[in-house]
């Protein structure tokens, strides 16, 4: 996934700030704070019975986590990316079924391992934030 199609999902699912000149590894970073965002926002409605609008944030961070597999490099990421790529897949499924069942500790494991992802983005070194 190239900048502006990273962009364009940001727009997409109101995530805002500094998008346009963000390095592509802070984009990354903001996608993996929209997924932990929208999750928040998606058990605060789960908790107060609002139904649409929990399944429309769980939507929003299905289609967040499907824009952070698109910005994978499967040709240079080898292994790492491979495993990104199916626990991308198993977050998708288990916030489809956190939807269906109104299950509020799907989407807490969800959340957990997205900050554990992010944990690990976030230990990249600068000098490579770039390449």
């Amino acid at each position: 996934m190239n900048n502006a199609a990273a962009l364009n999902a940001y727009r997409s699912n109101h995530i805002e700030g500094g998008v346009s000149t963000a390095s592509p590894h802070r984009l990354v970073q903001m996608l993996m704070d929209g997924v932990q965002e929208k999750l928040i926002a998606a058990k605060g409605f789960m908790a107060s019975n609002q139904i649409a609008k929990k399944g429309e944030h769980i939507s929003w961070a299905i289609t967040i986590i499907d824009s952070l597999r698109a910005c994978l490099n499967t040709e240079e990421g080898g292994e790492v990316a491979a495993n990104l790529n199916r626990l991308y897949d198993y977050m998708e499924i288990r916030l489809a079924e956190a939807n269906l069942k109104n299950d509020p500790a799907i989407i807490d494991e969800v959340g957990q391992l997205m900050a554990e992802i992010k944990a690990g983005w976030n230990a990249i070194p600068q000098e490579f934030h770039n390449s």
